[in-house]
C-alpha cells in the first residue's frame, strides 16, 4: 500500500506523457485522475494507520550510495509527520486535477498538462516519504524542475518562459545551501539519514549545529518564499490557475517549513536558528502583507498571501512549536486552494482578465464562487470557528505566550500582517463581486459559472474550510495529544510554551487580531465607499504619490537585485569567460601549447640537414650522455634532463641558424 502511494503518481504521469496520442484527451485525464484519486484513498488509510494508531513505518528498497565514509539507502518512511503532510498534498492535488478537467478544456497540450501534473504529485511524495536528505533532495529538485515546467507550460508567452526561469534560479540559490547543509552532515555526522543524524545532534558543538541549521534554513527560505528568496512567487502566477492552486498552496511552498519541522531535532539545539525563524517568519508576514495590499493582480494578491501565511508558520517553528506550525500549515492548504480555484473560476468566467480593478459586480454572475471565496477569505483572516480561527491566532498567543523581549515584539509585527492581511481579503471581495461593474460590456455576456468538474473541488474545499480545523485541533495541537509519539516532531523540554499559551496570555492579547482585523475592514469599507475623495486626494499628493509607488513597486527589492546583484554577477561571468574561455583555456590549446608544437617539431625536423658531420655530432651528444648515467645518482636525475634539454636546444639553435644554401650538396658546375 505504501509503495502504491509512491508509484501511482508517476504511473498516471507516464501514461499520460508518453502514451498521450494512443490514451487520447479524456484517457490521460481519466488515468491521471483516477492514480491520484486511489493515491488520495490510501494516504487517508496511512493517516489512520501510521498517524492515529502510532504504527510507523519504515521501507528499505535498496542500496543508492554504498561506500566506506557514506551509505544512504533508497528507503521511505511514513510517520505522523508524513501521513500529516500527504493528507492535504494529495486531497488539494486531486481536487485540482479535477479541476483542471473543466479549465484547460480548450487547450490543445492537455495530456502534456496533466502529466507535469502528476509527476510533480509524484517528486512531492518523493520529498516528503524519504527517510534521508538525499532521497528527500531529489524530490526537492524535482518539484523544482516540475514547476519550470508547469509555470512555463504557455511556453509562447515571454512572459511565462521569464517567470519560470526566475523561479528556477532563485531556488537554486536555497538548493545551494541546502547542499552545503548536506556536506557539513557528511561531514559531522558520517550519514544522512535521518535517524542518525537526529540521534548524534545533541553530541555535536553546538556552532556545527548552527551552521547546518542556517543552510537549512535559507534552502527553506527560498522554497518557501521567505523575505530575501520572495521574488519568484508573485511571477510563478503566470503558469494556469490550477497550477498556482496546486504549487502556491499545498505543495512546493510548503516543503520549506516541512524541512524545518523534520530537522527539528536538529535547529531545537540552536538558539540563533530558532530567533532566526522569529525575525524572518515576522518580516515576510508584515512585508507581503503590505504589498498584497497595492497589487491589482487577483493572483497575485493571493500569491503574496501565501507569502504572508507562510510567515505565519516560519514564526511558529521559531517558537519551537512545531505541532501549530503543521496544523496551521494543513488548514492553510485547503482555504488557500480555495481561494486560487476560486480566482480561477473568476478569470476563466471573465474571458482571462486577472486585474480586479476591471471587475465588479459578479456576484449575480457566479453565485458559487462568490460563496466559497468569501468562506476561504473568512478562513484566511481567522474569522472565529473557520479553519484558519483554529491554528493562525493560536500562533499569535503562542508569540506572546513565550514572555521574551524579541518574541512579544514578534507578535505585534504578526499582529499588524494578519490585520494587513484582512484589508486585502476585503479588497478582493469587494472589487470582485459588490461594487459597481468595472469591467468591459463583453465580460459580463459571457460570465457564467464553471461546469461540474470546476464547481465540485470548489465545494468539496469549502467544506474542509469550514470544518477541518475544528475536527483536528485536538489530534494535532491538543494538550492530551498523542498523535507526536514517535517523535516526528521533536521540541525541547525548555522550549515548551503550550500552557503559558493556554492559561497564562490575557484575553485582551487573544482579541486584539480579531478586533483589530474588524475594525480594520470596516475603516477600509467606509473609505472606499464613502470618503473615496479623500483617497484619491492623498494619491495626487507628493507623500502619497511616493508611499504608493514604493509598495506597488513591492519595496523596489526587484530594482535592487537586478542592479546591483544580477548586473554584478553577469559583468563578473563575463570577465571570467574573457580570462578562462577565452584566455588560460585558449593559451593552453590552440595558441600556446598548440603553437609550442608545431614550434618544436619544425625545430626537429630542422635538425635534419643531411650533414654527416651533423649526425656524428648528434651520436656523439647521445654517446657521452650514456657512458655519464651510471654515475649520476637518481637524486640528480634532474640535473641530468636539464642538460639534455640543453643541449638539444643548443644543437636546434646552430642547426636552424645555418643558412639553406650552405647544404646545397649539388655538383659544381665546371667553368
Amino acid at each position: 500500500m505504501y509503495l502504491a502511494i509512491i508509484l501511482l503518481p508517476m504511473l498516471g504521469s507516464v501514461v499520460s506523457g508518453f502514451l498521450g496520442r494512443k490514451v487520447g484527451v479524456s484517457g490521460a485525464q481519466l488515468i491521471t485522475c483516477l492514480c491520484v484519486m486511489v493515491t488520495t484513498a490510501l494516504a487517508i488509510i496511512g493517516f489512520i494507520e501510521a498517524g492515529l494508531n502510532n504504527t510507523p513505518v519504515s521501507i528499505l528498497l535498496f542500496k543508492w550510495v554504498d561506500l566506506e565514509s557514506l551509505n544512504v539507502l533508497w528507503g521511505f518512511n511514513y510517520d505522523s509527520l508524513t501521513a500529516s503532510m500527504l493528507i492535504p498534498v494529495l486531497i488539494v492535488s486531486s481536487l485540482v486535477h479535477i479541476y483542471s478537467i473543466g479549465y484547460m478544456s480548450h487547450d490543445p497540450h492537455n495530456q502534456r498538462f496533466f502529466s507535469y501534473l502528476s509527476l510533480f504529485t509524484f517528486m512531492m511524495i518523493i520529498l516528503v516519504t524519504a527517510s534521508n536528505f538525499l532521497l528527500m533532495f531529489v524530490g526537492w529538485e524535482g518539484v523544482g524542475v516540475c514547476s519550470y515546467l508547469l509555470v512555463s507550460f504557455w511556453f509562447t508567452r515571454i512572459a511565462a518562459n521569464q517567470s519560470s526561469i526566475s523561479a528556477f534560479l532563485t531556488n537554486r540559490v536555497g538548493d545551494c545551501f541546502l547542499t552545503l547543509g548536506m556536506f557539513a552532515m557528511i561531514l559531522t555526522f558520517g550519514s544522512l539519514d535521518y535517524s542518525t543524524v537526529f540521534s548524534l545532534a545533541p553530541y555535536v558543538s553546538g556552532d556545527v549545529v548552527t551552521v547546518v541549521g542556517i543552510c537549512l534554513l535559507i534552502g527553506a527560505m527560498a522554497k518557501s518564499s521567505q523575505i530575501g528568496l520572495h521574488v519568484w512567487l508573485p511571477l510563478a502566477m503566470e503558469g494556469p490557475t490550477p497550477v498556482s492552486a496546486l504549487i502556491h498552496a499545498a505543495t512546493m511552498v510548503t516543503a520549506g517549513v516541512y524541512l524545518l519541522m523534520r530537522a527539528s531535532p536538529v535547529i531545537e539545539y540552536s538558539s540563533t536558528v530558532l530567533i532566526l525563524c522569529l525575525w524572518i517568519g515576522s518580516i515576510t508576514t508584515v512585508f507581503s502583507s503590505l504589498i498584497g495590499l497595492f497589487q491589482q493582480d487577483i493572483k497575485k494578491v493571493i500569491a503574496y498571501s501565501t507569502m504572508s501565511q507562510l510567515g505565519m508558520m516560519v514564526i511558529a517553528v521559531g517558537l519551537s512549536s512545531y505541532n501549530i506550525a503543521l496544523f496551521h500549515l494543513v488548514n492553510h492548504a485547503f482555504y488557500k486552494g480555495l481561494l486560487f480555484l476560486g480566482a480561477g473560476a473568476v478569470i476563466h468566467a471573465v474571458t482571462d482578465n486577472q486585474d480586479f480593478r476591471k471587475y465588479g459586480g459578479l456576484i449575480g454572475f457566479l453565485p458559487l464562487t462568490y460563496s466559497v471565496m468569501l468562506i476561504a477569505s473568512l478562513s484566511l483572516v481567522a474569522f472565529p470557528f473557520m479553519t484558519g480561527f483554529y491554528s493562525k491566532d493560536f500562533i499569535l498567543e503562542s508569540a506572546y505566550g513565550q514572555f521574551h523581549f524579541y518574541s512579544l515584539a514578534v507578535y505585534f509585527i504578526a499582529t499588524i500582517g494578519a490585520t494587513f492581511t484582512t484589508l486585502y481579503s476585503v479588497k478582493v471581495l469587494y472589487l470582485t463581486f459588490i461594487t459597481n461593474a468595472n469591467g468591459p460590456l463583453v465580460n459580463y455576456k459571457k460570465a457564467h459559472e464553471g461546469d461540474v468538474f470546476m464547481s465540485l473541488p470548489l465545494m468539496i474545499l469549502a467544506v474542509f474550510s469550514i470544518f477541518f480545523g475544528y475536527i483536528t485541533i485536538d489530534i494535532f495541537i491538543g494538550l492530551a495529544s498523542g498523535f507526536y509519539a514517535d517523535n516526528s516532531l521533536f521540541m525541547h523540554p525548555l522550549h515548551e510554551i503550550m500552557l503559558e499559551t493556554e492559561f497564562a496570555v490575557p484575553n485582551i492579547f487573544k482579541l486584539l487580531p480579531l478586533l483589530l482585523t474588524v475594525i480594520l475592514s470596516a475603516v477600509s469599507l467606509i473609505l472606499s465607499e464613502y470618503l473615496s475623495n479623500l483617497l484619491v486626494k492623498f494619491k495626487f499628493t507628493r507623500l502619497g504619490y511616493n508611499t504608493f509607488s514604493l509598495f506597488n513597486q513591492r519595496f523596489l527589492i526587484e530594482l535592487f537585485y537586478n542592479k546591483y546583484i544580477t548586473r554584478s554577477i553577469l559583468n563578473l561571468g563575463g570577465q571570467t569567460t574573457k580570462v578562462l574561455d577565452k584566455g588560460s583555456v585558449e593559451l593552453l590549446g590552440p595558441y600556446g601549447l598548440e603553437k609550442g608544437l608545431l614550434k618544436l617539431s619544425k625545430g626537429l625536423s630542422s635538425l635534419d640537414t643531411g650533414v654527416i658531420t651533423s649526425y656524428a655530432l648528434y651520436i656523439l651528444i647521445g654517446l657521452i650522455l650514456y657512458i655519464l648515467m651510471p654515475y649520476i645518482c637518481i637524486e640528480h636525475i634532474y640535473i641530468l634532463l636539464s642538460i639534455m634539454l640543453i643541449l638539444s636546444a643548443i644543437t636546434i639553435i646552430i642547426m636552424s641558424s645555418y643558412e639553406p644554401s650552405t647544404f646545397n650538396t649539388s655538383p659544381v658546375q665546371s667553368g
